[in-house]
């Protein structure tokens, strides 16, 4: 399934429209992203039962204090947990798609289960596509694991999936070797994975293979971008932005 043109439309909020006492992937960031008319970026790990949850991280301590990783947690255990010191809790997937109900391109990223972007990528995706099979609105997959991407779209084939990349630089990627580090810089596994448009680390969308893609009528979506003199470059090379820390 094509892309929707909002995502080109309208700049993502990378983790919502986070801001001082509005902490990222919560529910508060989110619906601040739709009353700006933004769309909205998000991240999905796992509970320790499975449940999709929207956490960048894998463990706690950034976000929370807490050195616990998320998935060894229970919900129960989840639900205490607070956002940067303040009430809100980290939400699950379910809860931010009542939230955003539709109403805003919403651009789901399933972070990497495996550790060195490998074929042990766990339930996650099919849990997200459950969830998606009845939402109403702009929605589109994408993660950095190639494996990823092709489970969730045999799990969920009606469902928008992409590629998230970049130009994996082996100090940022130091678990990859060579080998594997060049292949996914090229992103050699695009047609493999039915994938039907790219995310890409926006400093590298000179990429030979980038830019291939793009020349193809594939749409390319960048991260992150953080002021506005970035985001016009950006758009030079790229078809949608996403965006923190200033507003387009």
């Amino acid at each position: 399934m094509a892309l929707h043109p909002d995502f080109i439309r309208l700049p993502i909020a990378h983790r919502g429209l986070h801001s001082d006492g509005v902490p990222e992937n919560s529910l508060p960031a989110f619906r601040a992203a739709v009353e700006a008319g933004y769309g909205i970026e998000l991240d999905i790990q796992p509970a320790a039962d499975g449940t999709p949850m929207v956490f960048h991280d894998y463990d706690l301590m950034r976000m929370c204090d807490d050195e616990g990783y998320i998935s060894d947690m229970d919900l129960d255990d989840l639900a205490k947990a607070k956002l940067l010191g303040t009430e809100e809790k980290i939400p699950t997937l379910a809860e931010t798609l009542r939230e955003i109900a539709g109403r805003v391109p919403l651009l789901i990223e399933i972070k990497d289960q495996d550790g060195r972007l490998g074929t042990t990528i766990g339930e996650v995706h099919s849990r997200v596509a459950a969830l998606l099979q009845n939402y109403d609105g702009p929605v589109a997959v994408m993660s950095f694991n190639p494996n990823t991407v092709a489970a969730f779209g045999e799990a969920a084939p009606n469902v928008t999936r992409g590629l998230t990349s970049c130009a994996f630089d082996k100090n940022d990627w130091p678990m990859l070797d060579d080998e594997t580090r060049k292949k996914l810089s090229e992103l050699r596994d695009f047609e493999r994975v039915g994938a039907e448009f790219a995310s890409h680390d926006w400093h590298d969308l000179t990429n030979p293979a980038v830019e291939a893609l793009r020349s193809q009528g594939v749409p390319v979506l960048c991260w992150t971008v953080r002021s506005a003199d970035e985001a016009a470059e950006a758009r030079q090379r790229a078809d949608g932005i996403t965006f923190e820390n200033f507003v387009p």
